[in-house]
């Protein structure tokens, strides 16, 4: 079985694929000081709970978080006896090299988002991931990633204004009943979802206008769905395509692997 990881800035996905669906999955907040023996505590106690008994024999990770891929490697080899696939290292292959500026390093999770959606969507398509970061990005007609957006998260903007500002208070990301609010709670959450919708609705624009051709819109990450009730800019809400595309990305070094 293949274990998949997929670490963001704010929890890391562990997810179970015996080749054609996931059998499991759980979420832990992401700790560089976590090690590699407390991982596999908690892994090995979730798998004995939904009483998975096969073995793990391979391992796909990415990582927006370079500090923890080392307990995460270590991890791999000690318990499960094999040597992880990181996506953005030059082992891990891509099925088609991202297009953009000369030296520039493209986030893993970017390159992932781009593999899934283009093996579930095809080319030409805009991949918003509402994550730590708020992220666009663009995927070419033969499925190479050429470049994005990044905008704040969501939740970092309501955790900046309540840092920032004494008087404000943190509240809770939800869709207001309208727009003009009429206390402090709702004058924030009605700024941050109309706000966020704006963002949305504008970038895509921009990016269709560049791109001058018809371009699929995927939205992905914990808060998409909530966005989705207020438009009908999203052709699809895909809550696990990061983690399918990890599959995408260790299957196809399998097959193109050197004999």
């Amino acid at each position: 079985m293949l274990l998949a990881i997929d670490c963001g800035n704010t929890n890391t996905v562990f997810a179970i694929w015996d080749g054609s669906a996931f059998l499991a999955s759980w979420r832990i907040a992401t700790d560089h000081r976590r090690t590699a023996d407390e991982y596999f505590v908690w892994l090995s106690s979730l798998m004995s709970l939904t009483k998975l008994d096969a073995p793990i024999t391979e391992a796909i990770i990415s990582s927006t978080v370079p500090r923890v891929v080392f307990n995460l490697r270590v991890l791999c080899n000690r318990y499960y006896d094999c040597r992880p696939l990181v996506v953005g290292k030059p082992e891990c292959r891509l099925p088609a090299p991202p297009r953009v500026d000369q030296g520039t390093t493209v986030g893993p999770d970017r390159l992932v988002n781009a593999a899934a959606g283009f093996d579930r969507y095809g080319g030409d398509l805009i991949v918003v991931d509402f994550g730590t970061a708020t992220t666009f990005d663009v995927v070419d007609t033969d499925g190479a990633y050429i470049g994005g957006v990044i905008a704040p998260g969501v939740n970092l903007s309501l955790e900046a204004l309540h840092m920032a500002a004494a008087a404000l208070p943190h509240v809770d990301v939800t869709k207001p009943q309208s727009a003009i609010g009429t206390n402090t709670v709702a004058c924030m959450q009605s700024g941050i979802f109309w706000g966020y919708i704006g963002l949305c609705e504008g970038i895509v624009r921009q990016i269709r206008i560049e791109r001058d051709r018809p371009m699929k819109v995927i939205a992905t990450g914990g808060l998409a769905p909530l966005f989705d009730q207020a438009f009908t800019l999203f052709d699809k809400v895909d809550d696990d395509l990061t983690i399918h595309g990890l599959t995408v990305l260790h299957r196809f070094n399998k097959e193109t692997a050197p004999a």
